[in-house]
């Protein structure tokens, strides 16, 4: 992953249809279109897993479904908690067959509509009450050795010490590389993070949108409103400031500036 990094490949978000959409055609398209171009970009396009809750079609069925190309250096699939045992496992084995290598694991969003694996279905049972990220980690890498190469989300919002000792957990999980929650200015807990793991790759999250109040939902966490928030302008600051970080672009627009990003790595 340090070679992402070294490359300047950026890690671009895509998120898959909602499966309630009602133009189903016309949004897998436009996935794919997206998809496509990152990849010619020679970007990593990164596939969000049911973001916010929402319930949307998996990333492999789509590649499967489209008949997309699938370089494994250039395919992230996030994977999160809720889902069945069984859904979990056709998840992982396309991944396998399909090529994908990258996997970032987070504990993920939760819905009334979305199952959610259970401390049985990962070898847990009676050692934790609820499958977390550490979990789903220990059993992706005992269950597939040597299969995936996989990596872990870090919140810098949450209580500093707490979300350390999580990471702790989850480098001995299996995690390999981190990717932050986004920052839209230097952190201090993420200087902290880049200290303590100097040899682990780390990609922070560039919150590509105007919309700050989204940011604030997305992280759980009040963000003051900057009517002159502008996205590229922080990118390049982010860039500045973490010269040894990778990037990963979140909610970005591929009308108004992908045709922008290519300038952004200096």
């Amino acid at each position: 992953m340090q070679h992402h990094i070294d490359s300047k490949m950026y890690h671009v978000e895509v998120l898959p249809p909602k499966q309630e959409t009602e133009k189903l055609q016309a949004d897998l398209e436009l996935f794919a279109e997206k998809y496509n171009r990152v990849m010619q970009s020679g970007y990593c396009a990164c596939i969000t897993d049911n973001a916010m809750g929402n319930l949307c079609f998996q990333g492999t069925e789509i590649i499967e479904e489209m008949g997309l190309p699938v370089y494994p250096e250039q395919v992230m699939i996030h994977l999160n908690t809720f889902h069945t045992k069984q859904d979990l496992h056709n998840i992982l084995d396309s991944c396998k067959s399909l090529g994908i290598k990258y996997l970032l694991v987070v504990s993920g969003d939760g819905s009334d509509r979305l199952p959610k694996l259970q401390p049985a279905d990962v070898g847990a049972a009676g050692r934790v009450a609820s499958v977390t990220a550490v979990e789903l980690l220990e059993y992706i890498s005992r269950q597939y050795p040597d299969t995936f190469v996989l990596g872990a989300a870090f919140n810098p919002y949450e209580p500093r010490e707490h979300e350390f000792e999580k990471l702790v957990r989850k480098i001995h999980a299996g995690a390999t590389f981190v990717i932050t929650q986004p920052i839209i200015q230097r952190n201090a807990v993420v200087n902290e993070l880049l200290e303590k793991y100097k040899n682990m790759p780390i990609f922070i999250e560039a919150w590509m949108s105007k919309k700050l109040y989204l940011l604030s939902e997305a992280i759980g966490y009040p963000i003051p409103e900057n009517a002159q928030y502008d996205p590229i302008e922080t990118l390049k600051t982010l860039h500045k400031i973490y010269p040894s970080c990778g990037v990963y672009l979140s909610i970005l627009g591929f009308k108004t500036q992908y045709h922008l990003i290519s300038d952004t790595w200096a």
